[in-house]
């Protein structure tokens, strides 16, 4: 798959354009903060009302990570739902995601949006270790090895603001994955503060693209 290739702690890895991460010699992809039925919560507790289409979108794009890399593992790195009763989705995006997972090693991390297990099959755990990489919602001391997401990080290249992960090589930040989700610029200290001075930024989009993280 096309993506930018790094080492954590002697993982080869790559940082798709999508947002979502690849572990090749794992056969493992995990993605963070789907925030499915973001859109629904809104509407349920009286907000601005959006268009209730990124539990759609977010699937499709989650379809063609997955199609594309062969994963038989998929980690979901917490807020996977906006919250608990958004985890009731309608049943067409249920049937849609069952498929998905039907045949695949699928881990729920418990994120501050949905603590508890939710109604759906797979392992559902507070963190999972795999090899030197552990998988986690929250950045927790200085861990290394640890994949977490939780902070939504973001970076501005050209006047343009992007989704970003973040890495030194001991530790990695992945970007929200769902898709009305907001961000906060990496640099920003209660980010930046949990990375050495060698930190890189890799931006998705059209292309996943590595720059100097900076101060």
């Amino acid at each position: 798959m096309q993506g930018c290739g790094f080492d954590l702690m002697g993982a080869d890895l790559l940082a798709l354009p999508s947002g979502a991460l690849h572990w090749p010699a794992a056969g493992l992809v995990a993605v963070s903060d789907l925030h499915f039925g973001k859109s629904e919560r809104i509407a349920r507790h009286g907000g601005t009302l959006l268009p209730p289409y990124e539990v759609t979108d977010t699937l499709l794009r989650l379809d063609a990570v997955l199609a594309a890399s062969g994963a038989r593992t998929v980690v979901c790195l917490g807020d996977s739902f906006d919250d608990l009763g958004a985890a009731d989705l309608a049943e067409d995006h249920r049937l849609w995601l069952l498929r998905l997972m039907a045949g695949r090693s699928w881990i729920w991390i418990a994120g501050n949006h949905d603590p508890a297990p939710v109604d759906l099959p797979g392992a559902h755990l507070a963190e999972l270790t795999v090899g030197p990489l552990t998988f986690r919602h929250i950045a927790e001391g200085d861990a290394k090895g640890e994949v977490f997401g939780h902070f939504h990080p973001k970076l501005r290249l050209a006047g343009q603001s992007r989704p970003c992960f973040v890495t030194d090589g001991r530790r990695l930040i992945l970007p929200a994955f769902g898709t009305y989700t907001g961000g906060l610029d990496a640099r920003e200290p209660v980010v930046r503060s949990l990375f050495g001075a060698d930190a890189m930024a890799i931006l998705t989009g059209h292309r996943a693209l590595r720059v100097p993280l900076g101060n």
